[in-house]
């Protein structure tokens, strides 16, 4: 399975039969640009912002509609096993931004699971129970409207996975000159949850090529170049 990070909580999940796609953006809303051409199987949407709900502009391989879920629940697409779970994105049980919907995604017998925008400092016991086993966590670090590195480093503690992936950060152009690419909002870089995770030497790869043989012994942060 290859997960490409398309910017923002944006990602592609391809298998050999089946391809997901998670949180598309509105490029107009976000500053960012999706890959032309995206296609998918299905389509996951975390919660309805225009960073994350651009359902409609994602067609299939045939140039299809696809299957889009958003609420929590148990999917079933191409064989990949999708669960569905409820969270705020906020630390004020959903007062302040609403509901939120973990994903947790079986594919090719990994267990990817997606944060979406959550905005608790902690899990429940009853969430990280729902969640069960992480092989690679997808969690948002860049604050202001979710956790920031801190408390997403405390959450990787609850869940335990083998492989990290940040999300829902501002990066830096791979020049290094401290100019932005391209991302509208105001959020947190993500060196902070880098030093946090003891991870500051991580350099960014176009792709993560992984399966279930391959996960590291031990918690491995990884940083995904932004796929165009």
């Amino acid at each position: 399975m290859d997960i490409y990070w398309l910017g923002q909580a944006c990602f592609k999940l391809k298998g050999k039969n089946t391809t997901i796609l998670i949180d598309p953006y509105d490029s107009d809303f976000t500053g960012l640009k999706l890959p032309k051409d995206l296609t998918s199987d299905a389509v996951l949407s975390t919660h309805n912002h225009q960073d994350h709900n651009n359902t409609e502009s994602i067609k299939n391989a045939q140039g299809e509609e696809v299957m889009v879920f958003t609420n929590p629940g148990e999917y079933e697409v191409g064989g990949v096993i999708i669960t569905g779970i409820p969270s705020y994105h906020d630390n004020s049980q959903g007062s302040e931004r609403g509901l939120n919907t973990i994903f947790r995604i079986n594919l090719e017998r990994l267990d990817i699971v997606h944060l979406g925008d959550l905005g608790q400092s902690r899990l429940t016991e009853e969430q990280v129970a729902r969640i069960g086993q992480t092989d690679i966590l997808l969690i948002p670090v860049g604050s202001i409207f979710t956790i920031d590195g801190k408390q997403a480093a405390e959450i990787v503690s609850q869940l335990e996975p083998k492989i990290i992936i940040p999300m829902h950060y501002k990066p830096s152009l791979p020049s290094g000159d401290g100019k932005i690419d391209g991302l509208k909002f105001e959020l947190e870089g993500v060196e902070k949850f880098l030093k946090e995770m003891g991870a500051e030497g991580a350099v960014a790869q176009p792709k993560l090529s992984i399966t279930k043989e391959k996960l590291p012994e031990e918690p491995q942060v990884i940083l995904l170049a932004k796929s165009s």
